[in-house]
């Protein structure tokens, strides 16, 4: 018997329907995989209604730095103006729309839009327009600008015109990044994977730890999250005492919430490394300098989840961001950024093969699940089976998404 198939005639009452027809405990149905509609709402009604971290401010350190972030179908302008502030613009002329901006990152005081040569500061305000008459109004002509939030050096960005409060998320990062002194870190590497599914698989199969026993025997040799959560309370328990003793409280709190509230989402969580592993590394061993507010080794790791798209992993000698960029139905981007401490010098404080190692390991094995995966559900006779109890994270992801779609 041929699985449920919605994917023709999507209609916006289709797409309600599909999220009504959704069984309570199991995956979504095949066309949310595929359904050029329903990836047009998720854009609508996910990406560009919430907060994403685009990078950490670091990659634009000097004055009139800039670099274009590629987004969907969207390309943002991100610079620091003469002020020191960090901008962020739309790539989009204001006369007929032609990119502004040619390059992908350098410094620049002005884009002058390569088509009619319409002059835009790199905080997107208009400063010139050549032949248009008198009456004509530059500083209604602006490049569009996004909401942004700089946070413990990371760099968020909403398209939202009114954005969902970030108050909660601001909180939590400090008290989580904030510890790990990601404000005074630096981008060590940045590593982007295209991969051939749609960006809810990808999501869905970072937030879970269901597979990363048979998947990942690498990260499962040093990580305790690949066990059940009540198997590993004692090693959480040793953990914590170990980070107290230290002087050092990171924080964690579940505030993941749909945006029926006007709030932004955040769920940040800690866990332990198995015994005499220090950090994320091949053997557990250090990997580079001390971070922020620590002056040896907890065994501990913190993870963030936030806005749907972007999620934060920190160690004490260095951090991860995760983020999740839809490219289209049945493509999307993974980026990996590797954050050290501001001072660390490559091949002198940190070898950058063994910095890289683990999640680059763990990525090309989530890149080939992840595209497995979409082959299968792209089979007619797909049906989606239940969540596992170790899924609690991907089953609470799902919720937060129909919730989401289900409202203008």
């Amino acid at each position: 018997m041929l699985a449920p198939d919605i994917t023709t005639q999507p209609t916006a009452d289709r797409i309600d329907q599909l999220v009504t027809a959704h069984t309570p405990g199991h995956g979504l149905a095949r066309p949310f995989y595929l359904d050029p509609d329903i990836y047009e709402r998720d854009l609508q009604r996910v990406f560009f209604r919430h907060w994403h971290c685009v990078a950490h401010e670091s990659v634009i350190p000097n004055i009139n730095d800039f670099e274009v972030f590629r987004m969907a179908s969207e390309q943002v302008i991100v610079t620091r103006g003469a002020d020191g502030r960090v901008h962020a613009i739309l790539n989009v002329c204001r006369h007929r729309g032609a990119e502004v901006c040619t390059k992908d990152k350098g410094n620049a005081r002005v884009f002058v839009c390569p088509y009619h040569a319409w002059t835009y500061g790199n905080d997107g305000a208009l400063k010139a327009a050549r032949l248009m008459p008198k009456e004509f109004k530059r500083e209604d002509h602006g490049l569009k600008r996004l909401q942004v939030r700089v946070v413990e050096g990371l760099i968020f960005i909403s398209f939202a015109e009114n954005p969902l409060d970030f108050s909660e998320v601001e909180n939590l990062l400090h008290a989580t990044c904030g510890q790990y002194g990601w404000a005074s870190a630096k981008v060590a590497h940045r590593q982007s994977y295209a991969v051939d599914a749609n960006w809810k698989l990808a999501v869905e199969n970072y937030v879970e730890c269901y597979h990363c026993g048979p998947a990942h025997p690498e990260y499962s040799q040093t990580h305790a999250l690949e066990q059940p959560l009540p198997m590993i309370e004692a090693l959480n328990a040793a953990m914590e005492e170990r980070t107290c003793a230290l002087g050092i409280e990171v924080g964690s709190g579940d505030h993941w919430q749909t945006s029926e509230g006007g709030r932004e989402t955040i769920h940040a969580f800690r866990y332990a490394l198995y015994d005499g592993v220090k950090t994320g590394s091949q053997d557990g061993s250090p990997l580079a300098p001390l971070m922020g507010r620590f002056s040896e080794y907890d065994g501990g790791v913190t993870s963030v989840h936030l806005g749907g798209t972007s999620f934060l992993v920190c160690y004490p000698d260095h951090g991860m961001i995760y983020r999740f960029i839809p490219k289209g139905p049945e493509a999307c981007e993974m980026e990996l950024i590797w954050l050290v401490d501001g001072q660390a010098e490559q091949g002198v404080d940190y070898d950058f093969d063994k910095l890289t190692w683990l999640w680059t390991v763990t990525t090309d094995e989530d890149k080939a699940i992840i595209e497995h995966t979409s082959r299968g559900v792209r089979s007619h006779f797909f049906v989606p089976g239940p969540i596992a109890p170790m899924e609690q994270n991907e089953l609470r992801y799902i919720n937060w998404y129909l919730d989401e779609i289900s409202r203008p």
